[in-house]
């Protein structure tokens, strides 16, 4: 690590303990410190406990590039196995009432060891942190880890400039400036009268009426996949594309094995499998760490994978005991024989690294929750999509991967609807995807974003461009305070 005298520009990422949260502020952290800053992440305890036992952190900085990143973790008051922790409406506000305080003395600790912080970076989920930003005079960033269209959606929402779904209205339909027209129900369900988990909207929301504390809104997304609405954006907020960011990370030869991931479980061994499959065979599915689909739902996909022919890899990842306590869920079951019928076409993991997974050859297409990673990852690797969304911002992310970017094939519309789709329905999605008519179609929209995600992430291209002046208006910032603490010293210094 850097000598403590020389007191890097040091960069504070703080994060909601979420899989869909870590992953985008870990990618960044690793961007920021190649480029030679010290970054620190933070996020509660019981999260950190978990990357550290899946392996995908240690205990120790790590250096990345020219830089290193750094875990400092917070303790949010509950025990492990607290039931109000699946309980948004009490977690939400309990996650403030804990990070706000325990926040502000990571910050007096940092400064003590001679490491002040530069920059604060917070998230939707964490709002507060702007707050804490202000109250220590330290410039503050936001990662948001949505599209740009849906910032839109929230901002408009917020400000009450046009009419949304309510009580009066539940199916109103919604028109913004430079989005398509969006049904009642391709609005991120968390604002919509009847959605479930409305903490989580009115968590968010709250970072919009502090839109005007940070100097900059990070997105990972990039403008080639959301010109229009970042363009229009850009003019009322100070929005940055800089994603894919897992595209990005370009490391020097001996940083390229280096230990840091945003999993919260140890991902399975899948290559050797996938290795011996051809190319464009085998289809993914996975409905990242928190959506669980109805036991009825996963045998009828079951029932359709076993009779399409195609094979499979499958990520069931193990049901959490508090989810199971609390929410009544249960762990899922295979139909009888399905492992034997589908032999060597099946592969089920518990947790896959997906990125990896979704730039292998033989991935034909990805069946997906629509949650942000998933999307833009899938957008990125040029695989297309069948798209299951559940709740959230994945109602309104499965409408543009279907209709506005061509890479997808509709399930269903969302968990609203209240439908299942049935192993005929699904087997067809399937082959309408790989061999049938239109996925010829699918397969090249898809791989016209990958060539534009890579543009866009590439040396010169728009996202690593705005990097590179997000890192440059860091360092000029912190310059700035380095010389004013340097002439208060000295004023000190002659008054004494």
């Amino acid at each position: 690590m850097p000598a403590e005298s020389e007191s890097p520009c040091h960069v504070f990422l703080v994060t909601f303990p979420g899989q869909g949260h870590m992953n985008p502020t870990i990618r960044l952290g690793k961007k920021l410190a190649s480029k030679g800053l010290y970054i620190t992440i933070s996020t509660t305890c019981d999260f950190g406990l978990s990357l550290k036992n899946a392996g995908s952190i240690g205990d120790q900085p790590s250096p990345i590039g020219s830089g290193f990143i750094d875990f400092e973790f917070w303790d949010d008051g509950w025990e492990l196995d607290d039931p109000r922790r699946r309980d948004l409406d009490l977690y939400m506000p309990q996650l403030q009432i804990s990070g706000k305080p325990a926040l502000s003395q990571m910050l007096r600790n940092r400064a003590g060891e001679n490491r002040p912080v530069s920059c604060l970076i917070g998230n939707p989920f964490v709002p507060w942190v702007c707050d804490v930003a202000n109250d220590f005079g330290i410039p503050c960033s936001i990662l948001w880890v949505q599209s740009c269209s849906v910032f839109s959606i929230y901002y408009h929402y917020s400000r009450k400039y046009v009419d949304f779904p309510s009580e009066s209205d539940p199916y109103c339909d919604v028109q913004l400036p430079s989005l398509p027209l969006l049904k009642y129900d391709e609005i991120p369900s968390f604002l919509h009268p009847y959605g479930e988990y409305k903490a989580i909207g009115r968590s968010i929301l709250q970072q919009f009426r502090n839109v005007s504390i940070p100097f900059c809104i990070l997105m990972d997304t990039f403008e080639e996949l959301e010109r229009d609405v970042i363009n229009h954006m850009s003019t009322i907020c100070p929005v940055k594309p800089i994603g894919p960011l897992f595209k990005t990370l370009k490391f020097p030869e001996e940083n390229k094995n280096a230990v840091l991931s945003g999993d919260f479980l140890k991902a399975d061994d899948c290559f050797d499998w996938l290795d011996a499959k051809p190319p464009y065979s085998v289809v993914y599915i996975s409905f990242g760490s928190i959506v669980h689909l109805s036991q009825k739902q996963v045998e009828e996909m079951a029932h359709g994978l076993c009779n399409s022919g195609f094979s499979f890899l499958w990520v069931m990842k193990p049901l959490p005991k508090d989810m199971a306590d609390c929410l009544g869920l249960k762990p899922h079951v295979l139909p009888d024989g399905f492992l034997e019928n589908a032999g060597e076409r099946a592969k089920i993991v518990k947790w896959s690294p997906q990125q990896k997974v979704l730039s292998h050859p033989s991935i034909a297409c990805f069946v997906t929750h629509c949650g942000w990673n998933s999307s833009v990852e899938a957008l990125s690797s040029g695989v297309p999509v069948l798209v299951l969304p559940q709740w959230g911002d994945q109602v309104t992310n499965a409408k543009f991967l279907v209709e506005e970017f061509g890479v997808g094939l509709r399930l269903s519309r969302g968990e609203s609807e209240k439908r299942l789709v049935v192993r005929d329905e699904f087997e067809q999605c399937l082959r309408d995807a790989i061999v049938g008519p239109k996925a010829k179609e699918l397969r090249e929209n898809a791989l016209k974003w990958k060539n534009a995600a890579e543009k866009a992430a590439a040396d010169g291209g728009s996202s690593e461009t705005n990097i590179q002046e997000f890192v440059d208006e860091i360092r000029k910032k912190w310059s700035g305070r380095i010389s004013e603490i340097h002439s208060l010293e000295v004023k000190n210094l002659e008054k004494a």
